[in-house]
């Protein structure tokens, strides 16, 4: 599991699991427990969940609903932290976002079966402080919501390293009016910028007879009537 510590992380003290929260760097003196509401659409799953953090003494659940029920509950019972369990687009960013404006205190992990980039990074963006696949382990279960309630974005490793390709890649721009060649966009360009065929000619160094079947085409490709729309629709675009 992969933790990004937000700027501020909020400190917090857990008790008494040491060798469950230990890579967090947290410190257990006993303090009153770490409160969670469930929402989950499978009651098998949040017995399940339920067993399971209720066998640890430092976590208390206030609350367990379906995932419709999810921003009642948090707002109702303002739990360290909301375990949502399943994704929906667009519904559980909805959830989110209206959490982080009604109880802007309130954590959320995700701990959901789906995993693929869209619903991960949906999650994230809605203000999601986690998300692991609910295949994860009981300690790393813990950690994590240990973590988010500290105020860290948690990830599982693979969610993490896809993260982090995503964010190296470099964005690749598209230009507009992807309909014209290289050559009429560079026209267009030059036409936007308010230059005659002659001296557009003289830039591309080309024939002024080549621009003028440049702009005959572009004229049609772009659907407008003459040279003073076509400045107007490229300089919407942003050229010029």
């Amino acid at each position: 599991m992969s933790a990004l510590p937000k700027p501020v992380p909020q400190r917090r003290t857990f008790g008494p699991e040491l060798s469950v929260i230990d890579g967090i760097g947290a410190t257990l003196t006993g303090t009153h427990p770490l409160t969670v509401v469930l929402a989950d659409d499978h009651a098998v799953v949040r017995a399940g969940l339920r067993s399971l953090l209720t066998s640890v003494d430092w976590i208390t659940v206030v609350a367990e609903t379906g995932c419709d029920g999810a921003l009642r509950e948090a707002v109702l019972n303002r739990p360290d932290v909301l375990i949502l369990g399943q994704w929906r687009q667009p519904e559980s960013g909805a959830v989110i976002s209206e959490l982080a404006r009604c109880a802007p205190g309130v954590a959320v992990l995700v701990f959901s079966v789906a995993e693929d980039d869209e619903s991960v990074f949906a999650a994230i963006r809605a203000g999601a402080g986690g998300y692991l696949r609910n295949a994860a382990d009981r300690d790393d279960l813990l950690r994590a919501i240990c973590a988010v309630s500290a105020g860290w974005v948690v990830l599982s490793p693979h969610i993490a390293g896809r993260l982090a390709t995503m964010l190296a890649t470099p964005i690749r721009h598209t230009r507009p009016f992807p309909e014209l060649t290289t050559r009429e966009f560079d026209v267009l360009t030059l036409v936007a910028a308010g230059l005659p065929n002659a001296a557009i000619a003289a830039d591309l160094d080309l024939a002024p007879k080549t621009i003028s079947n440049n702009l005959s085409r572009i004229f049609t490709k772009l659907g407008v009537a003459d040279r003073a729309n076509a400045i107007v629709r490229a300089r919407e675009a942003g050229l010029g």
